[in-house]
């Protein structure tokens, strides 16, 4: 017996998206790779999930900012595992695609938003978490569509890629496949939106329950929208 037993409501199986890659690159931010990754963790107790972490190479990708971005005096972070790179990858139904100060550093990210533009179309999800988004934006796949992403970094975003219609005030924003969350933290409540949305809200609040997480559900909820005073 399963440690999650599913709701009688739960989407079955045979309908629900099951395998999950996660893009990760130097300076990634952890939350917005752990935190979804956790609820996704417990899902899997209930469903047959996948579990693919791509990356230039196998190597062991870092949290630590690269190119002298982060705190000289500093010797912090965590490492995570690849299990495959952006050119032996197998297809996934679902692809993520965290932010970090990382991404700041265009050589660094440059074959992730190659990985993400050639294999956009065989996604049946792209979700984005804080300026993940702006990595999905380079690679092209967001022109034309509604996205938001991490409030402090708003500017520097969305100068990237003018053609995306920038959504301001979200928590997070959908657009027909493309799901794209604000900062850090929005990754967590944007999750849990889409697993409420894919495997049930039955599903999605038992998780949410088994991790004494209390989501934030409205997806206009934004107060650093307003912190930031973005418009």
């Amino acid at each position: 017996m399963s440690i999650i037993d599913l709701p009688v409501s739960a989407s079955p199986v045979d309908v629900v998206p099951l395998k999950y890659g996660v893009v990760v690159y130097q300076g990634f931010q952890a939350l917005d790779v752990f935190g979804p990754l956790d609820a996704l963790n417990s899902l899997s107790l209930a469903y047959p999930l996948q579990l693919y972490v791509i990356a230039e190479t196998l190597e062991p990708v870092t949290t630590k900012p690269p190119k002298g971005l982060g705190n000289p005096a500093a010797d912090f972070g965590q490492s995570i595992l690849p299990t495959h790179t952006f050119e032996t990858a197998p297809a996934v139904d679902v692809l993520i695609v965290p932010g970090g100060i990382g991404n700041r550093v265009p050589e660094n990210i440059s074959k992730a938003i190659d990985y993400i533009a050639r294999v956009y179309s065989t996604l049946k999800f792209l979700i984005t978490v804080c300026t993940g988004s702006a990595i999905a934006a380079q690679a092209g796949v967001l022109d034309g569509k509604r996205a938001t992403t991490n409030k402090r970094a708003w500017s520097r975003t969305i100068q990237l890629r003018p053609q995306v219609e920038w959504v301001a005030h979200a928590r997070w924003v959908v657009d027909g496949k493309i799901w794209t969350s604000s900062g850090v933290s929005a990754g967590i409540d944007i999750i849990f939106a889409f697993m409420g949305e894919a495997y049930g809200e039955e599903v999605a609040t038992m998780i949410a329950n088994f991790l004494e997480y209390e989501r934030h559900t409205d997806s206009n909820w934004d107060p650093y929208a307003d912190l930031y005073g973005i418009n």
